[in-house]
C-alpha cells in the first residue's frame, strides 16, 4: 500500500489522470486492451473532465479501453443520483470509445438481483480467467465504505459473487457492487479522497485496528496488485505515519 498527500483536488486529479494513462498505454502494449472501473462521487469529476480534455485524451486508446463501474445506485442513467451519468457527461460523450465496450451497471425492466447475474457474466467474458482488472477507481465515505461495502452488510463477507445487489435500508435505495474478491484481483486500484470528513475514517482504516465490518475500506488488499491512496492534506490530517517519505 502507498499513500500520497496532495495539497488539493486539482493536484490529485493531475496525478490520477496521469497514472491512468499510464497503466492504460501498458495494458494496450502488452495485452492489447484496458480494463477500467471507473467511480462515482464528487471526487473523480475533476479527473474525467482532464482525461476528456484536448491535452489528455489522445493519450489514451479508447478503440481498445473497456470500461465498467466499481458500483452504482440503481436508478435509471439519467438519474442525477447515477454514476454513470457523471462519467458519461465528463468523459464518456467526450472520447471515441465504443459503445459496446460501455457496460453501464443499471438496466430497465430487471431486477437488481438478476442484474448483478448477468453483470458479472458481462465481467467474466472481458476480464477472462484471470478476472483481473488493470485499473480500479474507488472512493471513500466518510463512514469507512468504498464501492458500495457499506458497514456491517452482508455484501462485506461475500466470497463467490463477483458482483453483488442488495437494498441498503440506510439510503432506502438498491446498490449493485463489485464485491471485494473481485476488486482486490485488479492490478491496481487507486483511491481518491478529499476533505476533513474523511479525515477520522481514514486514520481508522489505515492505522487503526483491523475491523473491516466497520470499516469496509479495510477490505481492500490487492492479490498481486497495487494500491495507492491520493489523498488532500485535510484527509490525511489524522494520519500518524509519514507516508510520502
Amino acid at each position: 500500500m502507498m499513500l500520497k498527500v496532495f495539497d488539493n483536488k486539482e493536484e490529485i486529479s493531475a496525478t490520477a489522470a496521469q497514472l491512468f494513462i499510464d497503466i492504460a498505454q501498458k495494458a494496450v502494449s502488452e495485452r492489447g486492451r484496458f480494463t477500467v472501473a471507473l467511480t462515482g462521487g464528487t471526487s473523480p469529476d475533476a479527473l474525467y473532465t482532464l482525461l476528456s480534455s484536448p491535452a489528455f485524451k489522445d493519450k489514451v486508446d479508447w478503440a481498445h479501453t473497456f470500461i465498467f463501474w466499481g458500483d452504482e445506485r440503481w436508478v435509471p442513467l439519467t438519474d442525477d443520483k447515477s454514476n454513470a451519468k457523471m462519467a458519461h457527461r465528463t468523459l464518456l460523450s467526450n472520447v471515441p470509445i465504443p459503445e459496446s465496450q460501455i457496460f453501464y451497471m443499471w438496466a430497465d425492466g430487471k431486477s437488481p438481483e438478476e442484474f448483478a447475474q448477468e453483470y458479472e457474466q458481462q465481467v467474466r467474458q472481458v476480464l477472462g480467467d484471470a478476472l483481473s482488472f488493470d485499473l480500479v477507481l474507488l472512493g471513500m465515505g466518510g463512514e469507512g465504505h468504498t464501492a458500495s461495502l457499506f458497514p456491517y452488510e452482508p455484501v462485506l463477507k461475500e466470497k463467490d459473487k463477483l458482483v453483488y445487489a442488495y437494498f441498503l435500508a440506510s439510503q432506502d435505495m438498491f446498490r449493485v457492487t463489485l464485491t471485494a474478491p473481485l476488486i482486490n484481483k485488479a492490478q491496481n486500484i487507486v483511491v481518491m479522497l478529499l476533505g476533513e470528513s474523511k479525515a477520522a475514517a481514514l486514520h481508522e482504516v489505515l492505522e487503526g485496528e483491523h475491523n473491516p465490518e466497520l470499516y469496509p475500506a479495510q477490505l481492500l488488499n490487492p492479490e498481486n496488485g497495487k494500491l495507492l491512496w491520493l489523498v488532500d492534506q485535510a484527509a490525511a490530517k489524522d494520519l500518524k505515519g509519514n507516508y510520502n517519505s
